[in-house]
């Protein structure tokens, strides 16, 4: 399995580029949460002049967030600076606008979106819209502002069928967050190939595209207690991403709540009074997200339950780590993502060691 890595937009990003492409990792992805991380397009673009070979990625893009005609003029300008290696992931944006207080788009604005991104970015017509008034659109720019002879690389972010199923209509690869369930890789990857098998060919739209699967994850290899500090610190940032998910959507989509176990809505219930706010608060989501995928503060190792570290993350002894990524290869993903918080350069180095 090929290996990548995520990180937040920061100054010193190229850094860490240069050091995954030196570990010969396959792509370095920065997320795209405006109110919670730094913008991705200024820090890719740092690390496509401070790199050469490794393939650089947004996680991801949100029609509620960016308009198709900008959207599409950073990744063609990024397409420019490292030409063939750029990869945009695109999603309701589901933390994104919830940071914001707002819920995420729907599957119909994410199709429409991703389309126009396509098109926009290979330097073809598309349609553009605003309420009543639709224009054909295209780029205007001549010499060498942006890239559209190089292909770029589109995923959406899935974690259910109405995003698979945007995925295989429109011939793009997947990516998912905290996803390590095998059955789970193996129901989207039916529902991707169903629906294109139901869409009619265009090779003007498909042939230039990869179809490639991610999974967002952290790792932690043991040499000490398995749910001790260091492997709660290492995965903690994604266990409190989905108790803050939990908290902050149980009003309005309580059926989430409902399926986690008596142990982790209690823990939801903690977050929550640690946060000083409730779950029908207009305002939770200022308390809930503030340094969201970042460290967590020690006093909240006693959330980061067993049972939602091994859900979320992979930690284990060496052969434990190949055992579970070779099941989940085994399942169509094509390359694991970490998203470290500790130690980026070491746990990096880690994992160039596990898979290259």
């Amino acid at each position: 399995m090929r290996a990548g890595v995520v990180v937040a937009a920061q100054p010193g990003v190229e850094d860490l580029a240069v050091r995954a492409e030196e570990l010969g990792l396959h792509s370095f992805w920065v997320n795209d949460t405006p109110m919670v991380h730094g913008d991705p397009f200024v820090a890719l673009s740092l690390c496509a002049k401070a790199t050469s070979r490794i393939r650089l990625g947004i996680g991801v893009i949100s029609p509620a967030l960016r308009s198709a005609p900008a959207a599409a003029s950073g990744l063609a300008s990024l397409n420019a600076l490292a030409p063939g290696r750029i990869i945009c992931g695109v999603g309701t944006g589901n933390t994104a606008r919830r940071t914001l207080g707002m819920r995420p788009t729907t599957a119909a604005r994410l199709e429409n979106f991703t389309v126009a991104l396509q098109d926009l970015c290979a330097g073809r017509l598309t349609e553009y819209r605003e309420g009543d008034r639709v224009r054909d659109i295209r780029f205007l720019h001549a010499g060498a502002h942006v890239n559209t002879a190089d292909p770029i690389e589109f995923v959406v972010a899935a974690l259910g069928p109405k995003a698979a199923a945007v995925a295989g209509r429109r011939g793009t690869g997947l990516i998912s967050f905290g996803l390590l369930d095998p059955t789970a890789w193996h129901a989207l990857h039916d529902t991707r190939r169903h629906a294109a098998q139901g869409t009619p060919h265009d090779p003007d739209s498909h042939t230039d595209f990869r179809a490639d699967s991610y999974v967002v994850t952290s790792l932690h290899l043991l040499d000490e207690d398995p749910h001790g500090d260091a492997a709660r610190d290492a995965t903690g940032h994604l266990v409190l991403s989905l108790l803050a998910f939990a908290a902050d959507t149980a009003a309005d989509i309580p059926a989430f709540a409902e399926q986690l176990g008596p142990e982790e809505r209690e823990a939801v219930r903690r977050l929550l009074d640690r946060r000083g706010t409730t779950a029908t608060a207009p305002d939770r989501y200022t308390k809930l997200y503030p340094n969201y995928l970042g460290r967590i503060a020690p006093q909240d190792r006693d959330l980061v339950l067993p049972s939602l570290m091994n859900t979320l993350a992979l930690v284990g002894t060496r052969d434990d780590l190949l055992a579970r990524i070779t099941t989940l290869e085994q399942a169509g993903v094509d390359e694991l993502l970490i998203q470290p918080v500790i130690d980026p350069p070491t746990e990096m180095t880690l994992l160039a060691k596990l898979l290259t």
